[in-house]
């Protein structure tokens, strides 16, 4: 098995890197405490074509696959997993159930200003009370004239204030449950249409997540997104590109905890030597390392997978599943490896750990992965 990236994608990689040292590395914790979206920063990655690595050519986007979107989302979330999630996000979900299901004249207007972040995405899935459980949407879409109109609410939808273009998935059909739910394209700043942000999470503090708020939103025709009643159906497809790219950003915050903690075995001293020569943290280290060299390889191939256009469902929940608890063991031996310093906000490896928490719950839990898994295998 060939293992060894193509050209393309090792030089996004170190554009990427290259940008992130200078200009996330040191604004990252800020951002975190205080809670910011660095929209210039996103605007600055949308123009160097990392918010449009998926869409095509054609519409102003690299054209690239999916093993170049996973290689790109980790990059930055080794240095910073807030905006990582974003890139993630937003190349993964809404704008992907554009180019996937979008017809010609939704391709045309928001693919080109969605490739290039001058317009940000967003996908609501999640209600506040129904996420893994789809089939208890309340989220409604009737039809009024030639169009439609939306009632309810979604729950921690991310880009869910700082978005442009919103992909809402409502019930058309309550008597079919989850195969009677419809995708619609909102655009912010319709009548009805709100967002209230959601402060105070335990990590991706500086993602911006909100609740939005659907009250008789009227939308025309052309707002249908994909056939009526396949909404979830579709929203399978984009989910497991999704957990491809969740992967990928437990995989780069694993990778920026084992290498602060590199770091930091090789300066801090105790009892007369470098602590990076006692055994039982040079155990943790080839723990950490090893588990995420196989998270890696996970992800790679779940991505290779699907950029060969074959079936990628269970390949993509082993690689979430494993890669965001891998990411949360790796983060936590690195807080104990930095002692008392990696309680504090004055090391990293605190911030990754409590990012590293959300990769085992968004894009579906790590339960549901192991059901989703299970399925496959019993039924393959």
């Amino acid at each position: 098995m060939d293992i060894e990236l193509p050209d393309d994608i090792k030089a996004l990689r170190s554009s990427i890197r290259d940008f992130c040292e200078k200009k996330v590395k040191a604004q990252a914790r800020d951002w975190d405490r205080t809670e910011q979206f660095p929209m210039q920063v996103v605007k600055e990655l949308g123009g160097m074509g990392v918010m449009g690595i998926r869409v095509g050519e054609e519409f102003g986007g690299a054209g690239m696959g999916s093993l170049a979107v996973a290689v790109a989302v980790e990059e930055v979330a080794r240095y910073d997993g807030s905006l990582a999630l974003t890139v993630a996000s937003h190349n993964g979900l809404g704008t992907s159930h554009i180019r996937v299901f979008g017809n010609d004249a939704q391709k045309k207007k928001y693919l080109p200003k969605l490739a290039t972040g001058e317009s940000l995405g967003a996908w609501g899935l999640t209600e506040p009370g129904s996420g893994s459980d789809a089939a208890g949407m309340r989220t409604t879409a009737v039809r009024k004239g030639d169009g439609w109109l939306l009632n309810g609410a979604k729950m921690f939808i991310t880009q869910g204030t700082v978005g442009d273009v919103f992909v809402i998935l409502a019930v058309t059909d309550a008597s079919r449950k989850q195969k009677g739910v419809t995708a619609f394209i909102l655009e912010k700043g319709l009548k009805g249409f709100s967002q209230r942000s959601i402060h105070g999470k335990l990590g991706m503090r500086s993602s911006d997540t909100a609740e939005l708020l659907m009250e008789n939103v009227e939308v025309p025709a052309s707002a249908q997104l994909g056939e009526v009643n396949m909404g979830f159906i579709n929203t399978l497809a984009i989910l497991d590109g999704g957990r491809i790219t969740i992967g990928a950003l437990s995989v780069g915050l694993g990778r920026g905890a084992i290498e602060e903690s590199i770091r930091y075995a090789k300066e801090r001293t105790a009892f007369g030597q470098p602590i990076g020569e006692f055994q039982a943290l040079r155990w943790m280290l080839a723990d950490m390392q090893t588990e995420l060299d196989a998270a890696q390889l996970l992800v790679w191939r779940a991505a290779a997978i699907a950029d060969a256009g074959r079936p990628y469902s269970r390949e993509a929940s082993m690689a979430k599943l494993f890669a965001s608890e891998a990411a949360t063991r790796a983060c936590n031996k690195a807080v104990q490896i930095h002692g008392g310093y990696g309680y504090t906000r004055e090391f990293p490896v605190e911030r990754y750990l409590r990012d590293a928490k959300l990769c085992e719950i968004g894009e579906g839990t790590s339960e549901i992965q192991r059901s989703i898994i299970a399925r496959e295998l019993l039924k393959n």
